[in-house]
């Protein structure tokens, strides 16, 4: 019997990782000889650096980069074990996360940082790079992203124009010239789960702005500026971002990547599985467990469980998942693949405490699902 694990973490408690080997250890108290594959996954956000370094023996990477007010914070990003591929999460260097909300500033905050990650992990010689662009601060379109990579943003008088969004209202001219050359050799995935164009009513500003504390007024004057910047890459780089889907991603970080580092955008779960060589795993696998934090309806949207199990099922393969909870309208992934649900909740119980007894609760539930498959191949 070969058993894939192949959950999410579980927010505020249990790493990916953390969640596999309580489930092994479930599991192994009625299947002790079976095979067990442990392979932690993320959907390309929060957690992705964590569970691709814990799924190919890599490390973490800490510095400080450039945060999205302009003055350091400390950082991180992720070097794969073969040290061929960078996993780098925009938020570690130009997240919410590091603007109080008091201090938001989404006219003037960069992308600078986040640029800074991809410059190191170049210096380390990788040819790769899964970049997660969720939770960032900024909507400047990835412009301090590609300053930080060398390119030169101008006015009209030739001088650099500043940080921020806005400022590419003042945008005349980009000199490519400087950009790192050692880019065109790197393949850059960028792990991308919204379809929003960069500019108008379904884009970045519109969207997003109002969540980094743009005011109406500001949001308005950021669309304006984003459609000069796609307007200007257009006539000086023959590259359309008006239409592309995710352009608005990340306060237009989507576009960026696709304009200046020619990166491909692709719902995360599909970069990581594939990366991490998932579908090979569960090919002759006898049962795939997964699993997050919580499943709900919107577990179908881009969500580890769900694309898990998509995979298993090209292989016809059972699907089980165990979540630290589930909501009413949980059925609906039944005809995402999931077979089976189960909640580690297994009393009234607080937040915290549901937290803190998260580890123990993964195991009692993961043997009991074991023993009940038992005893269905008794009967």
């Amino acid at each position: 019997m070969k058993i894939v694990i192949a959950p999410d973490s579980f927010k505020e408690s249990l790493s990916a990782l953390q969640v596999a080997t309580q489930i092994e250890l479930g599991f192994r108290d009625i299947f002790p000889d079976a095979q067990y594959i442990k392979l932690p996954v993320a959907d390309g956000g929060e957690g992705t650096v964590e569970a691709m370094v814990a799924a190919t023996g890599g490390k973490i990477i800490p510095l400080q980069a450039t945060g999205p007010l302009g003055k350091p914070v400390e950082a991180f990003y992720g070097l794969s074990g073969d040290g061929q591929c960078a996993i780098i999460e925009m938020a570690a260097a130009s997240g919410l996360e590091h603007v109080p909300a008091a201090q938001r500033d989404v006219m003037t905050a960069t992308s600078w940082g986040t640029g800074e990650l991809m410059r190191h992990a170049l210096d380390q010689g990788v040819k790769r790079m899964i970049i997660g662009i969720g939770g960032s601060a900024t909507n400047d379109a990835g412009a301090g992203m590609i300053q930080a990579l060398g390119v030169r943003l101008l006015d009209q008088q030739g001088k650099r124009i500043g940080h921020g969004g806005a400022e590419l209202a003042r945008l005349a001219a980009v000199d490519l010239s400087v950009l790192d050359p050692r880019i065109a050799d790197c393949q850059i995935d960028v792990a991308c789960d919204v379809t929003n164009p960069l500019i108008g009513e379904q884009g970045a500003s519109v969207v997003f702005g109002p969540q980094k504390g743009a005011s109406s007024a500001q949001v308005v004057q950021l669309d304006r500026a984003l459609k000069h910047f796609a307007a200007l890459i257009q006539r000086d780089m023959h590259c359309d971002v008006f239409t592309l889907a995710g352009g608005g991603a990340a306060g237009g970080m989507g576009a960026g990547l696709y304009a200046f580092c020619r990166a491909t955008l692709r719902p995360g779960i599909e970069i990581v599985t594939e990366a991490l060589g998932l579908e090979a795993l569960v090919r002759d696998a006898t049962l795939v467990i997964t699993g997050e934090g919580r499943i709900d309806s919107q577990t179908v949207q881009g969500k580890v469980p769900v694309g898990v199990a998509r995979l298993a099922k090209r292989h016809k393969k059972p699907v089980i998942a165990i979540a630290g909870g589930l909501s009413r309208d949980v059925g609906v992934v039944h005809q995402h693949g999931l077979d089976a649900v189960f909640s580690v909740i297994n009393r009234i119980c607080n937040l915290d405490e549901a937290l803190q007894e998260a580890a123990e609760n993964v195991r009692m539930t993961a043997r009991n699902v074991a023993a009940t498959l038992h005893i269905g191949r008794q009967i």
